[in-house]
This record gives structure tokens, C-alpha cells and sequence, in this order.
């Protein structure tokens, strides 16, 4: 057994649980992943893949239920063939990052399973190192930022190294593409969309805030390690990575808001100095409940869409390199999306129409909006929410 493998089996317990089951669940649980994993199943195998419902099931309530489906699903989403990885660069040892990665790497030993013995953590960690100046060599415009390693060793753990290094590229170049620049001037931009987030939601708890002064960097870890660095659950690590993988680059930001939105009462009855509140909101709780602040986050993304809050935020579209090139992540993929997609949800909406005329109907017109604009995120969501994906 490979390494890769080991490492990956260490986080193979209650493989098939979503974070917070209870085993007095069991049965209905059960019912729910047998014909959850048959759809996943049947998405995978059509031809083309069907993307659209893949992205369905990585957002819907359990996400992809598995490492193993995860191992298959993931380069879908991501449009990515794992076979076909970047050149390996004799001269990895050379990058201008390259020291700063190894001190990163090695002081990651909480990212790796408890009780691995040292020797094939060492080898996973030298992976991880190449894995990561690899694909910096590949794209010499994109700068390391720590936290990155964060996001990389989530990949090595369940799709293995070469895998990773194809994934990871892909992502580098699209979703993370902000957080790479030489500065952090563009991954402040994306943290601007945090706050008109919440006034639009709570006002009387943006205000608290801004009087506060606490601003966004409280974030900025959830932000650029994609969760990874401030939850010690790898379960929910995974199940968050399904969630964005399938959504817009900014949803990240949106599940920030959505915990923030969820620590309401926590955040108002603290004293109103930065200090205070800053101390209060860096420090996840890890008994979030993860399944309900997706639903939120989506809800939050179909009502404050990202152009709407481009100004307030005070960022153009044009600026973000993320933002910009998930339209072209999402064009390349829809070779892979059955031409029926808009047609099936119609008729599932109206379906439905009968019994919940008003729930259907918002589902229909967002589901269409979404999909005629690139953003399936937003409408899945919705979506689930209303045809018992989220059970």
C-alpha cells in the first residue's frame, strides 16, 4: 500500500457520515447516501459527464459522501484530466519560494493524520513541497502566499500527488488566482464583500461591527486556506472543499458571512472594542452546524449576488482575476453538461408546482437565471432547499 493510501485511510472513519450525523440517524441516513451515491454514480458515468448534477450533489446535504467518489468527482468539477499532470522541474530547489514552502510544510504536522508514524508523514511532506513548486514553476506569475499548503495537502490526502499537482494548477489559475499576486491587494477586494454581506442581511450587526472597528482580517484565514487551517475536523474540511469546488469563487466569503450571521448573539453581547471582537470571531467554534451554514451561504449568495455588491464592496469585476475567470472555467465545462439541464428543472419545478406553487416558482426562476448565467452555484442551492436535497 502507497503512502498516499495509508495517509488517506487514517481519515476513512465514518467515511460515509456527514459532519454532525448521530448514528439514531442511521437507517435514514442510510436510505438517503444509497440513492445519493447511486445519482453521483450515474452523473459520473454519462457521456458527456454530467456536470451540472455533480455539482448538485457536492453542494446538496452530505456533499460527495466519500473520499473515493471525491477521488473522480473533483477533476469534473474542476474540468481537469488527473492523468495528465505538468512536467516535473529538475530545479524545484531554485524557486524563489521554495524555502518558504519546506518551513511551512514542515510546520504543518497538524494537517496529517494523528498517529502516522514519522517516516510517511516525512515522505508526504516532501511531496507536498514538489507538489506545491511545481506548479509554481509552471505559472511563474503566481506568487506562494502561506496558507497555501493549507489547501494543497487537503488535495494530497485524498486524491494522492499527482492528482493534486493537476487539481491544484487548475485551481491556482481560477479560483485562488487573487490570493497569488505579489501583494494582497486583490485578496483584501474579495474580503470587501464580507461586510455589505451582513449589512444587507442583519444591518444592526454590521453597525456593531463597524463601530467596533474590527474589520475583515479576522477572515482572512478562512478565506485563503479555504477553511482548511482553522477546522480540526478533516471530515468538514472535505465537505466545505465539495461545496466550493461546485460554487462561485466568492462563495467562501458567503460562508464567512454566514457564520458571522450565526455568531449573532455571541458577537452582540460583546464588549463593542476591537480587541474583544476580534478575539471572539478568529476562533471557529468546531461544533458549527456545517450543513445549515451551507444552505445559508447559498441563500445568501441567490439574494446579495456578487455584481450587486461590486460597488459597495468597492471592487469592479473587472479587477478580480478570480471572479473574471471562473466565467471561462465555466464555459469550458458545459461540454460536459447535458443540453436538457434547463428542460429537466422546468419540468421538476413545475412538477412540484401544485402542492407548493410559490416554493416552486422561485426555484424555477432562479434555477434558470443561474444556469443562463453561468452560476449554477446559486440556483443548486435553492434548488436543494426546495426539493428535499437538504432533507
Amino acid at each position: 500500500m502507497s503512502t498516499n493510501n495509508k495517509a488517506h485511510n487514517f481519515h476513512e472513519e465514518d467515511k460515509d457520515q456527514p459532519p454532525g450525523f448521530h448514528r439514531n440517524n442511521a437507517s435514514g441516513f442510510e436510505l438517503h447516501k444509497r440513492a445519493k451515491l447511486v445519482a453521483i454514480h450515474k452523473a459520473l458515468q454519462a457521456d458527456p459527464v454530467d456536470v451540472a448534477s455533480l455539482r448538485k450533489y457536492a453542494i446538496s446535504k452530505g456533499g460527495l459522501l466519500t473520499d473515493e467518489i471525491r477521488r473522480k468527482a473533483w477533476p469534473k468539477l474542476l474540468n481537469v484530466n488527473p492523468f495528465e499532470s505538468i512536467a516535473k522541474d529538475a530545479n524545484i530547489k531554485e524557486h524563489r519560494d521554495y524555502d518558504q514552502v519546506v518551513l511551512d510544510v514542515n510546520r504543518s504536522l497538524k494537517r496529517f493524520p494523528p498517529g502516522m508514524k514519522d517516516d510517511e508523514r516525512e515522505v508526504l511532506q516532501d511531496q507536498l513541497v514538489e507538489v506545491i513548486v511545481r506548479v509554481l514553476c509552471e505559472n511563474n506569475q503566481l506568487h506562494y502566499y502561506q496558507g497555501y499548503h493549507d489547501i494543497c495537502v487537503t488535495f494530497q490526502l485524498v486524491v494522492g500527488k499527482e492528482a493534486t499537482v493537476s487539481l491544484v494548477n487548475k485551481l491556482s489559475t481560477h479560483h485562488l488566482r487573487d490570493f497569488m499576486d505579489s501583494t494582497m491587494d486583490r485578496t483584501k477586494h474579495m474580503l470587501n464583500y464580507l461586510l455589505p454581506i451582513i449589512n444587507k442581511s442583519k444591518p444592526a450587526l454590521h453597525d456593531f461591527l463597524q463601530r467596533s472597528e474590527v474589520g475583515t482580517v479576522f477572515a482572512l484565514a478562512w478565506l485563503i486556506t479555504w477553511y482548511g487551517h482553522v477546522l480540526n475536523s478533516f471530515r468538514s474540511i472535505v465537505r466545505l472543499y465539495d461545496f466550493f469546488l461546485a460554487c462561485h469563487p466568492l462563495m467562501p466569503v458567503y460562508l464567512a458571512a454566514a457564520i458571522v450571521l450565526y455568531r449573532e448573539e455571541d458577537i452582540m453581547q460583546c464588549e463593542c472594542d476591537m480587541p474583544f471582537v476580534h478575539s471572539l470571531l478568529s476562533k471557529i467554534p468546531q461544533n458549527l452546524p456545517l450543513e445549515k451554514l451551507i444552505v445559508d451561504a447559498g441563500d445568501l449568495f441567490v439574494q446579495y449576488q456578487p455584481s450587486q455588491l461590486a460597488k459597495e464592496a468597492r471592487l469592479y469585476y473587472k479587477e478580480s482575476t478570480s471572479l473574471t475567470t471562473y466565467q471561462s472555467l465555466e464555459e469550458s465545462s458545459r461540454i460536459q453538461r447535458p443540453d436538457s439541464v434547463l428542460r429537466r428543472l422546468t419540468r421538476r419545478g413545475q412538477a412540484s408546482a401544485a402542492g407548493r406553487p410559490q416554493d416552486s416558482n422561485r426555484v424555477v426562476k432562479v434555477a434558470v437565471w443561474a444556469i443562463s448565467m453561468g452560476i449554477c452555484a446559486a440556483a443548486l442551492t435553492v434548488l436543494n432547499n426546495a426539493l428535499e436535497f437538504w432533507g
